[in-house]
This record gives C-alpha cells, structure tokens and sequence, in this order.
C-alpha cells in the first residue's frame, strides 16, 4: 500500500514500487524525494515509513526488506542504500539466490534530524539516533548514538552536540 502525503514534492523520475504483499510505504508530509530515488518492497514484509520533511536525495535506494523507519527532518544524500536484509549463504549446497534471506536483525531505524553523507550504505539492524552525522561512504550496520559524528567505520563515533 503506497501512501504519499499530499504535500510531498516525488519528483516524476523517482520511482516507488507498490508492494505485492501489502506492505505500507509511506512518504510524509513536507517531504522531497529527489530523481532517481529507487524504493523498493523486497525481501520481508517489512514498512517503508519516512517522517516529515524529510529529503531522499538522488540515486539513493531503499528496500523494505525488514522495515526502514525514517525520522522527520532527515537529509539523505545522493546515492545512499538502505538494506534492512541479508541474503542467507550458509549452505554449501544450494545456490545463494535459493536460500532466501536470513533472520531480521531489527530492520533499520533512523531518528529525527540526522544527516546521511553520500554513498552511505546503512544495513540490517543499524539504529541512527537522533541528531547523528554518518561521514560520506560510511557502513554502519550497529547503534550510532544521539548526536555522535560516524566517520566512515562505526567504531571512529565521536559526540560534537555537547
């Protein structure tokens, strides 16, 4: 089910897959999604659901997956992906495509007023708190806590809202 607030600004070059299944995706009020943003209902059942004023910059993809929750007053750059899923691979057997996808680990969260420098990729379980900065070309599949810069490993977060 695609909801998109009347006043959302989606560029006509963007496209937003409806869902198959069901799965809400929901563009709120105020927000911008820019050329060439990809969302796309794969891999769970998981909801697509960003805040208001919110901006998803061109080339930046999102999958469903086990769920994306964006905050209001985001700033997504261009050419970001969002995957809140991971391929299974385990068994030795069988193809990687046949063994569908492995147990969630939480979908992703992204909190009020955080900033996503370009191509960032932000994975399966990865919480954004509130306030954060991730650097340009980061990873990050773990917690960032309010307000702490990441830049471009997890591990190198420092507070600068103090």
């Amino acid at each position: 089910m695609l909801r998109i607030s009347p006043d959302a600004q989606v560029s006509p070059l963007a496209d937003i897959e409806d869902s198959v299944r069901g799965t809400l995706i929901e563009i709120g009020a105020g927000c911008r999604i820019d050329s060439f943003v990809k969302v796309k209902p794969v891999g769970g059942g998981g909801e697509i659901v960003i805040g208001t004023n919110s901006y998803i910059n061109s080339g930046t993809v999102i999958y469903s997956g086990n769920g994306v929750r964006i905050g209001s007053n985001v700033l997504i750059a261009a050419n970001c992906t969002l995957a809140p899923v991971n391929h299974e691979f385990r068994d030795r057997n069988r193809p990687i495509v046949e063994q569908r996808f492995m147990p969630s680990r939480g979908g992703i969260l992204i909190e009020d007023d955080v900033w996503i420098g370009c191509n960032s990729v932000i994975l399966d379980g990865a919480i954004l708190r509130r306030g954060c900065v991730v650097a340009a070309g980061s990873v990050v599949r773990g917690e960032l806590p309010a307000y702490a810069v990441c830049a471009g490993n997890p591990a190198v977060v420092q507070d600068y809202r103090k």
